[in-house]
């Protein structure tokens, strides 16, 4: 069961950044074009919200079980490095940089080694 809320609260991390990040890219990418909407403004804040939910109950959660806070920041940041560069090629059809493609990678590595060491 101590597995199962472990792996619960990484994908409430990993999903509270995704919602967060999501909204961010979505709300840039339309003040971007001429004459933003301001009245998309609240879907986003209702998403980055729910992400911000789901990020507390995910490091509360996750401190529960993993007893270090360390672990839980790693996560966290390394979602934040792994997310948002794909995100961003899905949204935007840019494509990375070769800095942020070596921070995408290394991110999750960062995040892998710090959910199995």
């Amino acid at each position: 069961m101590t597995l199962m809320l472990k792996i619960v609260a990484v994908a409430a991390i990993f999903l509270g950044e995704a919602l967060s990040i999501f909204a961010e890219l979505i709300a840039s990418r339309q003040f971007g074009k001429a004459g933003g909407d301001l009245a998309m403004l609240w879907p986003m804040f209702l998403l980055v919200s729910l992400g911000g939910i789901l990020l507390v109950f995910g490091y509360a959660l996750g401190y529960m079980y993993l007893k270090n806070i360390w672990i839980i920041v790693a996560i966290s940041v390394g979602a934040i490095l792994v997310v948002e560069p794909i995100l961003a090629v899905l949204l935007f059809r840019d494509v990375p940089t070769a800095g942020s493609l070596i921070g995408l990678i290394l991110g999750g590595f960062g995040a892998l080694a710090a959910i199995f060491l």
